[in-house]
C-alpha cells in the first residue's frame, strides 16, 4: 500500500487480497495506514503457500526504498491503483 508515487509504503501479507486493501481504502485497516493515508495498492504478490508470503514480506521489509521502488516500477511503474483490478 502506498500514499502516492514514491510516498509513504506498508509492506503486508493477507490471505484475500481484495478485503484488506477494501479496509485500507476505507481506514479500517491497520492504523498506520490510517495513520499516513496509505490506501494504494500498488504491488502486490501471490504465493502458493502462506509461509513462503510470510517470508517475502519480512524480507521485504528490511529492503531499502529505492530497492522497493524498482519492484514495484517494473510492474506497475506509474502507481496506478490496482485495487479494481482485483475483482475482473
Amino acid at each position: 500500500m502506498a500514499n502516492r508515487y514514491r510516498g509513504r509504503m506498508y509492506v503486508g501479507v493477507t490471505s484475500h487480497i481484495a478485503r484488506r486493501s477494501f479496509q485500507h481504502r476505507s481506514s479500517s485497516g491497520s492504523e498506520y495506514c490510517r495513520k499516513h493515508g496509505l490506501n494504494r495498492l500498488v504491488y502486490a504478490e501471490w504465493h502458493d503457500e502462506i509461509h513462503d508470503a510470510i517470508v517475502r514480506e519480512k524480507r521485504l521489509k528490511k529492503w531499502e526504498r529505492p530497492w522497493k521502488f524498482r519492484l514495484i516500477e517494473e510492474q506497475n511503474p506509474d502507481w496506478r491503483d490496482l485495487f479494481d483490478d482485483l475483482n475482473k
